[in-house]
């Protein structure tokens, strides 16, 4: 069944375009792993012929950063995001607040950062600051090895982002709507995407 779905909703054929450093990944909409279904990927590594790394941007945990945090002093309510299915211990933050007010802030695409001082990000947030639209949390990231990126975008399992985007607009919204939002996005070429029923997703 799956298979007649996928020659019905195909992808068209790729851009050719090459992966970089924030470069937006769309799930083709039948793929269903857990980590993947529905999601929409942020490249912040990618070297060409080489691995490349990445965070769903829009599948929520159920936890919140104060849950993750018991020793910390988080007095805000953020939640926290799966950002994929490697290092799913570890917890780091993405935002386009630049290394001026979070230092130590890495620049991976224009007006997007991750990481930096985490004390900083911590004040940022308890202090009242708007965090919807400039700050996200994540456990875990995506990771591709060598070749395996390219292989997959050849395959359509997912579409790359050509167009311009507004950084603050990544760390908005979630789940599936999040992902149809992508795929209006992405243009004409991909209005077939959006006719297919809402698949039961982990997010």
């Amino acid at each position: 069944m799956n298979d007649i779905c996928s020659a019905l909703f195909a992808a068209p054929a790729a851009v050719a375009s090459s992966p970089h450093g924030g470069s937006l990944l769309v799930a083709e909409p039948f793929l269903d792993e857990d980590c993947f279904c529905h999601a929409v990927v942020s490249l912040i590594d990618y070297e060409q012929g080489g691995g490349a790394m990445g965070v769903v941007l829009n599948h929520r945990s159920p936890s919140m950063l104060s849950e993750l945090l018991e020793d910390a002093d988080v007095r805000v309510d953020c939640p926290v995001y799966i950002g994929g299915p490697l290092a799913s211990d570890r917890l780091f933050f993405m935002h386009t607040l630049g290394d001026g007010i979070i230092p130590g802030a890495r620049a991976y695409a224009p007006g997007l950062y991750v990481g930096g001082d985490f004390d900083a990000i911590l004040e940022y947030v308890n202090s009242g600051y708007q965090v919807d639209g400039t700050v996200r949390f994540f456990v875990g990231y995506s990771g591709w090895e060598r070749g395996q990126l390219e292989q997959e975008l050849a395959c359509g399992t997912w579409a790359m982002a050509q167009a311009d985007f507004d950084p603050e607009q990544l760390f908005r919204g979630h789940g599936d709507a999040y992902w149809h939002r992508a795929v209006r996005a992405l243009g004409e070429p991909y209005r077939s995407w959006r006719m297919v029923p809402r698949l039961t997703c982990a997010n």
